[in-house]
């Protein structure tokens, strides 16, 4: 059966079925509020809510936008009532998960059986901008990272090559959101004559919040785009229940769905996993892999209560922060890749509906006034899911980019390319990649390009770190730990051809053994 992206939603979350359920008053609502101020705020939200989507006049856009407005208004409802519990997660119940809910990938038996692929579809998230690297109002993905090739190109090429190795049809899926929707169709068209089809969703669009209003900070559906926000990856359950998409696979005869983000280059199908989610009967798996140094802030799966649950660092009492640190208690971090059962999401979602926890991301308007930004987190579904457990899996399968620093690394002779997956150099003596550290010099793709004439050879690098004014020259080698600062005004010009080993590189470069 062949798949198309429905162009209204035709499917209601267990929360939102059968009611209009921002305009009807739910009588529990207020008896669940400690306070008076509480529902109040609640009730302001509800008739704002309601008078934006009373003014939209188109019927197909009406129903769109009331349905993201039902679901923005739960999540906002749910924030209020635990901010008035003053509810928090109790430390001393949280421990590690057990060793057989975090099975070493390297124990999983090989797997010959390609016909599991017919029942697969791989999604990429696709919401952010390239801002942080310089390409404001680009999506992230369209950023070139390796031999021309774009984040999309390469996860295209990935997708590509497992259908024709293997002589399947696995569907490739963006989630976009919309601030990327628009330039991502505009892309994805290169893609037509490919062997491959793609289908394109939207997350939701919900409003930002002001601080001390607890208000919608737009006044209208159409109020420019700064006045709202895509509601984090968590969203994607509600996004492709209510787009009608999630339906459609099934009905095509889909069961599992592969996610991650379209930043990590090392996140590709891979039959041993998907073996072990159908042999073990899993719901939900999420690929963990070994925390280092520069890992500790990354979420984690923890026992809580009998339940696995996912632990973000912003859960964390500021008191134990360093204890969600510690290598030695959480050896392991989410790397944001997912295998999910879309049937069982299906019943999660008519039957309990997704409760995940509400992270409080603070920002301040355009205007400068503070606001406040309501998401979730695709990991923290896990706790409503059967046999859902975690699986350690090589630091290969987690290469994400995030800055130019990490740029740096991809697009090095550490790696090279295989049918759109970075493959590490077997030259390279560790297996762990080097730590590098870029300044702000270096914080925009256009900066680095020019810092840069050639990215260096950084086989044998373990450690470099550069701030300041730093240019470097051609077929530059980097070796063991290098340091390279330049104090405010000098600047610091590496000739072509330099080999640094073990050097600190100071002022007006002047070398000295490190």
């Amino acid at each position: 059966m062949s798949l198309s992206v429905p162009s209204a939603p035709g499917v209601k979350s267990a929360r939102t079925r059968g009611a209009s359920a921002i305009v009807r008053d739910d009588p529990s609502t207020s008896n669940d509020f400690k306070s008076a101020t509480t529902g109040v705020a609640a009730k302001a939200m509800r008739n704002e809510l309601n008078r934006m989507v009373s003014e939209v006049k188109d019927t197909t856009q009406k129903k769109i936008f009331d349905l993201e407005m039902q679901s923005f208004f739960s999540l906002f409802n749910r924030y209020l009532m635990e901010k008035a519990k003053h509810e928090v997660i109790n430390w001393d119940k949280i421990q590690p998960l057990a060793p057989e809910l975090v099975p070493s990938y390297s124990d999983l038996p090989d797997t010959n059986d390609t016909s599991i692929l017919e029942k697969l579809v791989v999604l990429k998230l696709n919401g952010g901008l390239g801002t942080t690297m310089g390409l404001s109002g680009s999506p992230k993905s369209a950023i070139e990272v390796r031999d021309g090739m774009t984040f999309l190109d390469l996860s295209v090429r990935q997708i590509e090559h497992l259908n024709e190795a293997h002589k399947t049809n696995v569907p490739f899926i963006l989630m976009n959101s919309f601030n990327t929707d628009d330039e991502t169709q505009r892309i994805i068209q290169k893609y037509a004559n490919h062997n491959i089809q793609i289908l394109t969703f939207n997350q939701s669009r919900y409003p930002r919040v002001g601080k001390e209003s607890l208000l919608p900070v737009p006044r209208s559906a159409t109020s420019e785009k700064s006045q709202w926000y895509p509601p984090g990856h968590g969203d994607i359950f509600d996004a492709i229940s209510n787009s009608g998409l999630l339906d459609k696979l099934l009905e095509a005869g889909k069961k599992y769905m592969f996610v991650s983000n379209v930043d990590n280059l090392g996140a590709d199908v891979d039959l041993k996993i998907l073996k072990h989610v159908i042999d073990s009967q899993c719901e939900f798996l999420a690929e963990l892999t070994d925390k280092t140094k520069a890992d500790v802030k990354g979420g984690t799966l923890i026992n809580y209560e009998g339940t696995v649950r996912l632990l973000e660092i912003a859960q964390v009492p500021s008191e134990h922060v360093e204890d969600f640190k510690s290598i030695r208690k959480f050896k392991y971090f989410n790397t944001n890749s997912i295998y999910i059962d879309l049937e069982a999401l299906k019943r999660v979602i008519d039957t309990e509906g997704m409760e995940l926890d509400i992270i409080v991301n603070n920002k301040i308007a355009d205007d400068g006034t503070p606001v406040i930004q309501l998401e979730t987190a695709m990991g923290a579904a896990i706790k409503h899911f059967k046999n859902a457990h975690g699986i350690n899996v090589p630091r290969s399968r987690f290469l994400p980019v995030k800055a130019c620093s990490d740029l740096l690394l991809i697009t090095s002779d550490l790696y090279s390319l295989e049918h759109g997956k970075l493959v590490m150099n077997p030259q390279r003596m560790f297996a762990q990649t080097p730590v590098v550290k870029l300044g702000d010099t270096f914080k925009k793709i256009r900066d680095f390009n020019k810092r840069f004439r050639t990215v260096p050879n950084i086989l044998e690098l373990d450690h470099l770190t550069v701030s300041g004014d730093v240019w470097f020259g051609r077929n530059i080698t980097l070796r063991g730990t290098v340091i390279i600062v330049a104090n405010e005004g000098s600047r610091i010009d590496l000739p072509d051809g330099s080999i640094l080993e073990n050097k600190l590189v100071s002022g007006n470069v002047s070398i000295i053994d490190h």
